[in-house]
């Protein structure tokens, strides 16, 4: 990989917040319109399908963050992130790491229709489930 498109370590950490949550529901909806735009657009003519994302291999879940990412600050141990992987960019999700660098993913959907992902009760249950 090229280190010119290796992640800065001065933003690759940020914490996962309700403007993230918007953004990503932005980017949804964005995504939702240039789809109507192109399925309108294919009825007129046949085209090439565009390559479609994939999940990095090096980002799944349940394996070590790469050392490229670099150190992961004490206060964001056990705390939401905004996820690295752009194939995520357009997901609800956001990523969890613990002290030996292990990547959790969690949905930012209500969990049991009542916990939103910034619920102090869902926090703390992500903080046991990540807990090694």
């Amino acid at each position: 990989m090229d280190p010119l498109f290796w992640p800065s370590e001065t933003n690759t950490f940020r914490r996962f917040t309700p403007e993230s949550l918007a953004a990503i529901e932005e980017r949804i909806a964005n995504k939702k319109k240039k789809e109507q735009v192109k399925v309108k657009e294919k009825n007129k003519e046949q085209g090439v399908e565009e390559d479609k994302l994939t999940p990095q291999l090096d980002l799944k879940i349940c394996k070590t963050l790469p050392s490229l990412y670099g150190d992961i600050p004490e206060e964001l141990v056990g705390e939401p992130l905004e996820d690295f992987d752009p194939y995520y960019s357009d997901h609800k999700t956001f990523m969890v790491l613990n002290k030996r660098r292990t990547i959790f993913r969690f949905t930012a959907t209500h969990a049991l229709l009542i916990f939103g992902p910034f619920n102090p009760v869902r926090k703390k249950a992500i903080k046991i489930l990540i807990h090694s």
